[in-house]
């Protein structure tokens, strides 16, 4: 399928970066997708009255269809009807919380080309009003999680803007971030990672 952003120009995945929409991928013995653990970590918030937080969905505009026979329609050409902001947003505790779920297989950096400037700027808007922004990334080959706060994403977009490096090293991340470690319910509690930016 052959999916466009609305200025016309066809969307492409990236280099070290593994997608977290619709792949079937199995790392190591998780088996599940960023997006997955994250669904799965939020229905449970839902079921426990804790939180509620949901998924984004992406509006597209379909432009061609294929329909070899009735029960096999396949979507042969979409737009996004608009740039995307980040994946999730919900209320938690009376905050508003916003954020974006990365994967990369690089080892030692998370590379900054994973974000656009559409969602980087969505970030700083919601910053404005008080919200609670982040990114939440995941080391695959390891299966490291970790919880960035937008201001320090922020803060290495601009200075790579300025012709700064283009990567968020690793060992950064594990001294500004918060490691997110995984358990059973939810499987991955990342709400007590938002709870050291809330105090």
């Amino acid at each position: 399928m052959t999916i466009k952003y609305p200025d016309g120009h066809q969307f492409h995945r990236q280099s070290g970066f593994v997608s977290h929409h619709n792949d079937a991928v199995n790392f190591s013995n998780r088996g599940m997708t960023l997006e997955a653990e994250l669904n799965k970590s939020n229905n449970y918030y839902l079921k426990q009255e804790i939180a509620v937080i949901h998924k984004k969905p992406t509006p597209i505009q379909i432009v061609s269809v294929d329909y070899p026979k009735r029960s096999a329609a396949r979507i042969k050409e979409a737009y996004f009807r608009k740039a995307s902001t980040t994946d999730y947003n919900g209320v938690y505790q009376g905050h508003y919380i916003d954020f974006d779920a990365k994967e990369t297989t690089n080892k030692t950096s998370f590379p900054l080309k994973n974000f656009h400037q559409h969602q980087i700027e969505h970030m700083r808007e919601c910053l404005k009003q008080k919200g609670i922004c982040f990114a939440i990334i995941k080391f695959v080959n390891d299966q490291s999680v970790f919880l960035l706060k937008a201001t320090d994403l922020i803060d290495y977009w601009d200075h790579q803007q300025l012709g700064g490096r283009k990567s968020i090293p690793r060992k950064t991340i594990e001294e500004i971030g918060v490691e997110i470690p995984y358990q059973i319910n939810p499987i991955l509690p990342y709400l007590h990672a938002v709870d050291s930016i809330i105090e």
